[in-house]
């Protein structure tokens, strides 16, 4: 029986909680999993550099032995193909993720038919988080508690911090 290698893409900016609950769960069901950094440029600037996510992603999922991480660009299928992987990871946490995922999904497995999207359920207490959320929360200095690791929350509030001071020449309160 071969390997089951499994790609889970995303520009995990920053890494939440909620990822790392589908890092560590994939790397139950998988023989491998590839944790793919993309570099979306659709996004806007991010918040951290590839190499930054690419570290802190390396640090939260060291003691995972099956897990690695790694970046790319352009189409998903031709990673996988690069890759040798037969399946993608992908989290769903409400219907508007779905729709979105499901026509990605169809399209993905019209143009590689090797490659299988599995959807997966963040756990009930990230079922509402997401990269975006932590990064407004944190412009507006709300709590991110239980949202990202700690030292996640501490590199994003030093790179606000940095950006705040760049912008207008004095600290944040």
């Amino acid at each position: 029986m071969k390997d089951i290698v499994a790609i889970y893409p995303g520009s995990f900016d920053p890494v939440t909680n909620g990822h790392l609950d589908l890092i560590h769960r994939g790397s139950k069901l998988f023989d491998k999993l590839i944790v793919a950094i993309a570099r979306n440029l659709d996004k806007g600037e991010p918040l951290f550099s590839l190499p930054e996510r690419k570290e802190m992603l390396e640090a939260m999922t060291s003691q995972l032995n099956n897990v690695s991480i790694d970046t790319f660009e352009g189409l998903l299928v031709s990673y996988c193909i690069k890759k040798n992987a037969n399946a993608v990871l992908r989290g769903i946490r409400a219907i508007s993720d779905y729709e979105f995922e499901l026509q990605m999904a169809l399209m993905n497995r019209k143009m590689e038919p090797r490659v299988e999207t599995v959807f997966m359920m963040p756990a009930e207490q990230y079922s509402y988080l997401s990269s975006r959320i932590v990064r407004e929360i944190a412009k507006l200095g709300g709590p991110l508690t239980g949202l990202v690791p700690q030292m996640v929350e501490e590199r994003v509030r030093e790179r606000i911090e940095q950006r705040h001071i760049s912008a207008t020449g004095k600290h944040l309160l």
